[in-house]
């Protein structure tokens, strides 16, 4: 492992998984406003969508109104004919047609509207998760150190869903809520005036609770999502790391993380539900007491004469219905707040700050870039780099390495090896130095240029889930098949892969343990031979294999060298004894240098490294 090693294998130091920036509980959404602003501001190119979804809203409202009204008008039909002793059917028989044919155009504007704003609402998902994808495409590796797998995977899963929910139903019920209550009020309004001033004593009533029981949910939904988060990261974790976990015996250490974890989102999910919970029946209770009221003052109307039944009925249906959209917002309102915290944490992410001239983004200010006209000379010019401000790993580094030759880098842990290739690619910006290939500053080539000079063979070996020829092609998508096996037979995995049920077309699973290690290195050093790039990096490229195919790859490692300047990091010296230029680091500097032999010769720290191995 490098001296820098993973972000994820240090996330466990001293703290549960995933717990990188996360809310304590009880605090709330940082930006709650602003973040629902943003939200909207994807609905804008939309608009006439959106617009369409309001009218069809407000015709559906409009049509289930009116219904009620006339329901009531056929109350009256009825009553009217008791008293009189005779019910005209016709007019009642009309009547009711009419009021079908109304709640049947209501459903069918209603039907319109949830079809548009479905297809919206995954229109919007879809820009978010792009943008969320291409964003992690130009982030700096930094990001990715401070960050578990299982956090960001959350936002991906559950924030983006908790969103696409919310579009879903949020805005054709606040739109529905705010119709109705226009409607209902002029009726009302139409049928008793008194009755209404009554009605309405309970929507302040209503809009306060909803207030205070906000106030105190809001947070605990943002830390509900952030601990989310922490227990997918944990989960994606402990999976992977399964076999490690059983060899040493952690089953029950990593269990009762895992329920520290479990038990923190438990308590913020409780809560936040709690008191959204309470939301629904403090509004229903506050609506009952105004129905009980309007019962027993059109009881009083009704026995005066000022009103009929049938507008009594339909006025307590309306009073009812009043109360429903109150419900309806605050169902909004708690959606809302959980819609709230999950778009903050994706539009977190999204605002990150990127590479310069990172993936995607306006390079034109670059060199020309021909990689066949280059000839691999790699200077270095006192280059300084810490990953924290106070702790440097590189202090003076300079070296310059000559086009097609081959320098090996070793030290001890920590000596700064890893991170001398890390530079060399801009996967981190120097602290003070200068870096420079065939007397150009790194900083003058786009990044996406830079990195094409170099192939790669790393220590940790990666493999999508594909084919093994999709793997090999990896870089080099447009290669043909043969060349495909002729990369294979160098790497001497084609004799391995013939014997496979499928040969190259063999599918490796999501963690490639169909494979062996050292068939997974086998396979990423073919990658790296049918790349044919100027520039090698090669990270202890055969520490996952056999001596014997440790020999069959150093063979061929040899021949891909040939005229290509190569960094072969190591720390079994026994594998680097042919390189041109050996340089010793320790502490961020270069020690000793020179050829196996001459550094033999010195008797200094490379000979005590060197010989340690047969102690």
């Amino acid at each position: 492992m490098s001296e820098r090693g993973h972000g994820q294998n240090r996330k466990n130091q001293g703290r549960p998984a995933g717990r990188v920036g996360a809310m304590m509980p009880g605090e709330k959404a940082r930006n709650f406003g602003p973040t629902i602003k943003k939200l909207i501001g994807y609905l804008a190119e939309y608009k006439f969508r959106v617009i369409i979804v309001c009218l069809f809203a407000v015709l559906a409202t409009v049509g289930n109104t009116i219904g009620l009204a006339i329901l009531g008008n056929a109350t009256d039909i009825i009553v009217e004919g008791i008293r009189s002793g005779g019910v005209d059917f016709d007019r009642l028989f009309k009547v009711i047609l009419f009021l079908l044919g109304l709640f049947g155009g209501a459903w069918v504007f209603a039907y319109c509207q949830g079809f548009i704003m479905a297809k919206v609402s995954q229109m919007i998902i879809y820009k978010l998760r792009q943008q969320m994808s291409e964003k992690l495409d130009r982030l700096p590796l930094k990001y990715y150190d401070k960050k578990t797998h299982g956090e960001i995977q959350s936002r991906f899963v559950n924030d983006i869903e908790t969103i696409n929910q919310s579009l879903l139903n949020s805005i054709t019920q606040t739109i529905s809520s705010a119709a109705t209550v226009i409607c209902i009020l002029v009726m009302m309004i139409s049928i008793s005036p008194i009755m209404t001033v009554i009605a309405l004593l309970i929507l302040p009533a209503s809009m306060v609770i909803i207030r205070l029981v906000i106030k105190h949910s809001q947070g605990h939904f943002h830390d509900q999502q952030s601990y989310l988060g922490d227990v997918n990261g944990h989960v994606e974790e402990m999976y992977t790391g399964h076999t490690i976990i059983k060899a040493f015996g952690r089953e029950k250490i990593t269990a009762d993380e895992f329920d520290e974890i479990n038990d923190k989102l438990c308590e913020s999910a409780w809560k936040s539900q709690f008191y959204s919970g309470l939301m629904m029946p403090l509004t229903n209770f506050v609506g009952n007491l105004g129905y009980v009221a309007m019962c027993i003052l059109g009881g009083y109307l009704a026995f005066a004469g000022t009103i009929s039944i049938g507008n009594i009925q339909t006025f307590l249906l309306y009073v009812r219905n009043l109360n429903q959209p109150v419900q309806n917002v605050a169902n909004v309102m708690n959606l809302l707040q959980s819609t709230a915290a999950a778009a903050e944490r994706i539009f977190e992410l999204i605002e990150e700050d990127e590479e310069d001239d990172a993936f995607g983004t306006d390079s034109s200010d670059k060199i020309d870039f021909d990689v066949t006209t280059h000839k691999g000379e790699v200077s270095f010019r006192n280059v300084r780099f810490g990953y924290e401000a106070d702790s440097p790993v590189i202090r003076d580094f300079s070296y310059v390495a000559k086009p097609g030759s081959r320098v090996a880098i070793v030290g001890p842990t920590g000596a700064g090896k890893t991170t001398i290739v890390k530079l060399l690619m801009r996967y981190y910006e120097l602290d003070g130095g200068d870096i420079f290939i065939d007397d150009h500053d790194i900083v003058e080539y786009s990044r996406s240029d830079l990195r094409a000079l170099f192939g790669m063979v790393l220590q940790d070996a990666w493999l999508f889930s594909g084919s093994i020829k999709d793997n090999i092609k990896y870089g080099t998508p447009g290669a043909t098949d043969e060349e495909v096996i002729a990369a294979a037979k160098a790497a001497h995995i084609h004799h391995f892969i013939t014997t496979l049920p499928q040969s190259y077309d063999t599918l490796i699973n999501e963690e490639a343990t169909n494979i062996s290690q050292g068939q997974k290195q086998l396979l990423t050093i073919a990658r790296a031979m049918l790349a044919d790039n100027p520039i090698l990096i090669l990270d202890e490229a055969t520490s996952s294999v056999d001596t014997r195919t440790e020999r069959l790859i150093q063979s061929a490692m040899a021949r891909l060298m040939e005229g290509r300047t190569s960094f072969v990091i190591a720390h079994r010296l026994s594998t680097i004894k042919d390189a041109d230029h050996i340089l010793v680091m320790d502490n961020g500097d270069i020690v000793e240098q020179g050829s196996h032999t001459e550094l033999l010769a010195l008797d200094g720290y490379y000979a005590k490294l060197y010989n340690s191995q047969f102690e």
